[in-house]
């Protein structure tokens, strides 16, 4: 007799969709015990790290001396002192020293204070590729982290089912979620649709608000299709143009946006592509990843024509290609890189997002290299690290800066 006709074999299939029920369900709970203990005693997660004065004549450009006087004088945020009597920050002083200081010394408003004014052009930022462990999420949540602490007001739009931005913000998107709280609230075709106002919300990271994602986004790619073969339209527009239309409506709130998509290229991919002023396409410099970054360049590029259809173009200011996950001391890698660098020259970002334990070390914290705390990751290790992001994530500013007309 065959396997397949033995009764008592077919007893013993498991019950596939019960059994990833229960996988889920166990996973879940694991996650969010892991949750409770990472972040007592309100199971939220909080910027915890501080900033010495040192830390502030960096950030801010003033001398230690001024820092001292409005300690002494009893102006501006008060520092706490450390058992040695050092000065220290919180991140939310940070931000009223910056408004403090902006409104006592009009001149250098713009560097403290460096929110957009008027004619710079929102920056939409998608950071796009479709294959998986190029490092799109890590490069947005830095790229957050690091221009809102130089002062610049950031929305995060998670795009992903995958909602990994989001679990990094804190937020577990199987338990703080309830539906109808992510981008699809505001991009669907019925009548259950939202503001987009409605859905952002604030995070424990001052200057930053996150639009967050789970698995409701793939309702989107469901629900295109039928709406595009109903030519159904509406005030929002059509699939790629909706996205586009809900950020214009807050724009006046922020100074970048910031997109992780889908590593897919379905509609959200689309409408986020669309909506963007501006594309890091992040690719990792090995054989495959670069194949498939070709792929994903190919399918934009077809794509593309097929919106030119219905009168739509995109309108990107700049794209840039980052090299991810870098070790400079492999050869294969640094012959991929010269390829690329090769043939897109000044469209490669010069600085290399570099691969570390640090960034992994924060991972399992869900911080980035910006909350990591002294002593929570080796110090060379963190050192090199956040150089490495700080030259990505300059070198980006930088780009925004020329947009806006500012000096770099």
């Amino acid at each position: 007799m065959a396997v397949s006709d033995n009764p008592a074999h077919i007893l013993l299939k498991p019950d596939t969709a019960k059994k990833i029920e229960d996988y889920t369900r166990q996973l879940s709970a694991e996650l969010n015990s892991m949750r409770a203990r990472m972040y007592p005693p309100e199971s939220q997660k909080v910027f915890g790290r501080t900033f010495s004065t040192l830390d502030l004549v960096k950030l801010l450009g003033i001398p230690e001396s001024t820092l001292r006087s409005l300690t002494l004088e009893g102006k501006g945020p008060q520092p706490t002192r450390t058992d040695n009597n050092k000065r220290i920050y919180s991140i939310e002083q940070v931000w009223e020293l910056r408004k403090y200081l902006a409104e006592q010394r009009p001149e250098d408003a713009l560097r403290l204070l460096p929110h957009r004014r008027v004619g710079e052009r929102l920056q939409v930022i998608a950071t796009a590729n479709f294959k998986g462990g190029s490092s799109k999420t890590t490069t947005s949540v830095h790229l957050a982290h690091y221009l809102a602490i130089q002062g610049y007001r950031v929305l995060c739009i998670d795009l992903d089912p995958q909602a990994s931005m989001t679990s990094t913000f804190g937020i577990q998107p199987e338990f703080d979620l309830d539906a109808n709280e992510t981008a699809y609230a505001a991009l669907r075709y019925d009548d259950d649709r939202k503001a987009f106002a409605e859905i952002i919300q604030a995070t424990y990271f001052p200057g930053i608000h996150i639009v967050p994602g789970n698995l409701e986004l793939m309702d989107f790619e469901f629900d295109t299709p039928s709406y595009l073969a109903n030519n159904h339209r509406d005030e929002l527009g059509l699939f790629f143009e909706r996205l586009r239309n809900a950020i214009a409506s807050v724009e006046s709130n922020y100074d970048v946006v910031v997109l992780d998509t889908p590593p897919s290229l379905g509609y959200s991919t689309l409408a986020a592509l669309y909506a963007a002023t501006a594309l890091v396409i992040t690719v990792h410099p090995a054989m495959l990843d670069v194949a498939s970054c070709n792929q994903f360049l190919i399918m934009i590029s077809e794509l593309a024509e097929t919106l030119e259809a219905f009168g739509a173009k995109f309108d990107h200011e700049w794209i840039r290609f980052l090299l991810t996950r870098v070790n400079p001391n492999d050869g294969p890698q640094k012959y991929m890189s010269g390829i690329i660098r090769r043939l897109f020259a000044e469209d490669v970002l010069v600085a290399e997002a570099w691969e570390s334990t640090a960034i992994a070390a924060g991972g399992v914290a869900k911080k980035s290299l910006y909350e990591l705390e002294t002593g929570e990751v080796g110090r060379d290790a963190y050192k090199r690290a956040r150089e490495s992001s700080d030259r990505v994530n300059e070198e980006i500013l930088d780009i925004i800066k020329r947009v806006w007309g500012r000096e770099a």
